[in-house]
């Protein structure tokens, strides 16, 4: 696991009330509603603790027509902690030297292939700068939105005028699915991650 997916993590779990939802959801499927009414606390605020453990895969959902329904993400919280575990007690020179190529790669793509007022100069064509581009962009979409086509045009628009050609890209390295014209992200470890790529 990379750091600064570690890092998330720890953050998603740093806040008592994220922790509580997490307790209750180890003993099964709750929707929102009944989250809400178990932590005496408003929808809107359990809706935004919600995202962040999503985001960081934590928990998953589905819809069930009005209602949202949250489970627990187990293997994802164990491999956290393990991978914390190891990163502090096992994590060799050559791992910790590998990691900082990627961050400097991943920091050099942003500098070369973004404008300062953050639009994509050109789309990169080697592959791994390629997908590096495109989650930069796909980050800024927010989890458990149901985007229309045209809506995915218009943020797409903001970096590169190809709004087909991203929106494409984007299905094709799972970082959204689409169904009927309509675009919603893919949970993280769904993406097709670049810095597996040789």
């Amino acid at each position: 696991m990379q750091l600064d997916k570690i890092v998330g993590y720890h953050k998603a779990l740093a806040d008592p009330t994220r922790l509580r939802m997490l307790l209750l959801l180890s003993q099964g499927e709750m929707n929102g509603q009944a989250l809400a009414e178990k932590l005496n606390l408003s929808q809107p605020t359990v809706t935004h603790h919600a995202a962040k453990l999503r985001s960081a895969a934590l928990i998953k959902e589905r819809r069930d027509k009005n209602t949202v329904y949250f489970t627990l993400n187990p293997e994802f919280i164990r491999k956290g902690g393990e991978a914390s575990l190891q990163f502090i007690f096992d994590k060799g020179a050559d791992e910790m030297e590998e990691e900082s190529k990627e961050q400097k790669l991943k920091e050099s793509v942003l500098r070369n292939f973004f404008a300062k007022d953050g639009r994509l100069r050109q789309i990169p064509a080697q592959y791994k700068k390629k997908l590096i581009a495109l989650q930069h962009i796909v980050e800024q979409l927010k989890p458990g939105v149901v985007y229309s086509e045209k809506e995915i045009n218009t943020f797409i628009k903001q970096y590169h005028d190809d709004c087909a050609t991203i929106r494409r890209e984007f299905i094709m390295h799972q970082f959204m699915y689409r169904e009927n014209d309509n675009y919603e992200l893919n949970p993280r470890e769904m993406w097709t991650k670049w810095e597996s790529v040789k």
